[in-house]
């Protein structure tokens, strides 16, 4: 699983045919270490969305759109100077490195045809998108690589670029024989270690794959080879280097069940207990692969501080929760000093030296001994117990209505965690934010500018196999306004017991829907709660008018003392998603 070089190959081949002509209308920044560019050929018009992020970075084709910010970053404003309108001459890729040249032409500010060069460098977190004008010099780039960040390469504008060769790899366009035989075969490692570790572009995948068809094994070291096993895998390697010369790709994601745990430019026949599904382009197959995990990856980014400030506050709950234990365990014992108190004032005398008290409990009628104090008389010692178990009495009533406050706010910051768990844009970490702030949990943010309404988040929207509307609640402020204000009382609602979780709203329309549409809703509660990834999650339903809101209840805590219960599996494939954006986030997730 690698964007190696043969998968580059393969993306230059489909852009290269697809929009070597082409102009670019539109350059957007989403990120600040993405570009989306917006390019017309042959009538057409195409995405590129091009990622320098060093988690996962990538270069597709899409149709996923995705929201620009309200003011251009400055490397996208320099780019639209430079490259707006600009013709695509040609997609290049270096030797069989995870490096493209997208070679450009356009006009400069005197009207006279100039060339310039986007060089995209998917290196892990050494990626970059840096622009190159006809000297080879740098313009700038998305990324600035100063000399303390590296001293292999710097990228600064007015610098010369180059590729640093840090790894010494041989480019497989150029192996020879005598390679294989006095560089390669002779290194005392795993046959796939030795394709991977010396030639550029292998992957690891890619280079098991070579010996499966080899029937070698790929772990097996170099030096087991013998004759015929080093032709078997020279030819194999030759084949794949033929594929790439003739752009013979066939772009392919191996899935395990549901579960997608590989990809290549090339099928995969290694893979015998999975299926290998062959796709039309291998930019639907990064999307396909990489897309929702992009997004999360995105959003989670953009969580981070949310996430950090929540579990901090969780923490501190907890261990409120635990010394509160603590604190009511050692009210455990007060019962005794009310029975001593009672015991002492029957009457009892104590001389001066008495030190206890022997008499019969009258709760029980067994024998009991008081600890008494000698100095003082048994009232005295009786009002001493008398305050000890009132004072305990307190401290457990008050300990007890501490606790009731702490487990409410626990139970409210989990919930907000599955919120940040299940929001897929900026707006849902908006709304979770402002919820944060209305409940003192952290300070609200204050810009310079006045206050911007915060766009409002929409519920998901499903639709039943029997065509009944699903709405699925993202945070507790929707859980709540789709229970309290879109529901009516015969409508079902749906929620996994005793965890945090979305509100699910079946609308009926006054009409009792079929039991698949019960299962349907239950996989959809199943799903948006913290049971996400189980195979069965027990689920409440009733009717919404036996959901009821307590007095002073925080966002999206309702109380229900009529229902039913199912357990529903976690998974929604098939259900179908009424806004476009959200399915297509949603079907990446299911794969």
């Amino acid at each position: 699983m690698a964007f190696d070089g043969f998968t580059i190959a393969a993306l230059v081949s489909e852009m290269d045919a697809k929009l070597t002509g082409g102009h670019i209308q539109k350059i957007a920044q989403p990120e600040a270490d993405e570009l989306l560019l917006s390019i017309k050929n042959n009538k057409t018009q195409y995405k590129l969305q091009i990622s320098a992020s060093p988690s996962l970075p990538l270069i597709h084709l899409t149709n996923s759109p995705k929201p620009s910010p309200f003011t251009a970053p400055g490397f996208c404003m320099l780019l639209r100077k430079h490259l707006g309108g600009a013709k695509i001459l040609s997609f290049e890729q270096v030797g069989l490195e995870r490096v493209i040249r997208i070679q450009l032409e356009n006009l400069n500010e005197l009207g006279d045809v100039v060339q310039k060069s986007l060089m995209v460098e998917i290196m892990g977190k050494h990626s970059n998108i840096i622009l190159v004008d006809e000297k080879n010099t740098i313009v700038d780039s998305i990324k600035h690589i100063n000399g303390l960040t590296s001293s292999v390469r710097q990228v600064l504008p007015g610098l010369d670029y180059f590729i640093p060769n840090t790894q010494h790899k041989i480019n497989p366009y150029e192996v020879t024989t005598n390679d294989w035989n006095e560089t390669l075969f002779i290194k005392p490692v795993s046959i796939a270690k030795m394709l991977y570790g010396s030639l550029s572009g292998f992957s690891s995948s890619l280079s098991h794959e070579l010996a499966y068809r080899s029937h070698l094994d790929g772990d097996a070291p170099t030096a087991s080879l013998n004759g015929n096993d080093k032709s078997a895998l020279m030819e194999q390697f030759r084949s794949i280097m033929q594929q790439t010369k003739g752009r013979d790709f066939s772009p392919c994601i191996v899935f395990r069940g549901a579960k997608p745990i590989d990809f290549g430019a090339f099928s995969f026949t290694m893979y015998t207990d999975c299926t290998c599904k062959i796709y039309e382009s291998m930019s639907e197959v990064v999307e396909t692969f990489y897309g929702e995990k992009d997004t999360l990856e995105r959003i989670r980014q953009k969580s981070i501080d949310l996430r950090k400030s929540v579990t901090n506050i969780l923490e501190r709950n907890y261990k409120k929760r635990d010394m509160q234990y603590k604190q009511l365990k050692k009210t455990d014992g007060k019962e005794k000093y009310k029975v001593y108190g009672e015991l002492l004032t029957n009457g009892y005398q104590l001389s001066e030296t008495d030190t206890s008290l022997t008499c019969v409990n009258y709760y029980n009628n067994e024998e009991i001994t008081i600890p008494v104090d000698e100095t003082m008389t048994a009232i005295e010692n009786a009002n001493k117990y008398f305050a000890r178990y009132n004072k305990l009495k307190r401290t457990e009533e008050a300990v007890k209505e501490q606790q009731e406050e702490t487990e409410e706010t626990i139970t409210h910051l989990e919930s907000i965690m599955t919120e940040l768990d299940i929001a897929r844009k900026e707006e849902d970490l908006l709304v979770i934010r402002q919820e944060l702030s209305d409940f003192g949990y952290m300070k609200e943010k204050r810009s310079g500018k006045k206050g911007k309404p915060i766009k409002k988040s929409k519920p998901l929207h499903f639709i039943s196999s029997d065509g009944y509307d699903i709405f699925v609640g993202k945070n507790n402020y929707q859980n709540d306004e789709l229970t309290f204000k879109t529901a009516t009382g015969n409508d079902w609602w749906f929620h996994a017991k005793n965890m945090p979780g979305s509100h699910v709203i079946v609308k009926t329309n006054g009409e009792e829907p079929p039991i698949k549409t019960f299962e349907e809703a239950g996989s959809l509660a199943a799903y948006f709660s913290k049971g996400k990834g189980a195979d069965k999650v027990e689920i409440d339903y009733t009717q919404k008018k036996n959901v009821k809101k307590p007095n002073g209840g925080k966002p999206g805590f309702v109380v229900y003392y009529t229902n039913y219960s199912l357990m529903a599996s976690s998974h929604i494939e098939g259900i179908r998603c009424v806004n476009a954006e959200d399915s297509v986030f949603l079907e990446r997730s299911y794969v």
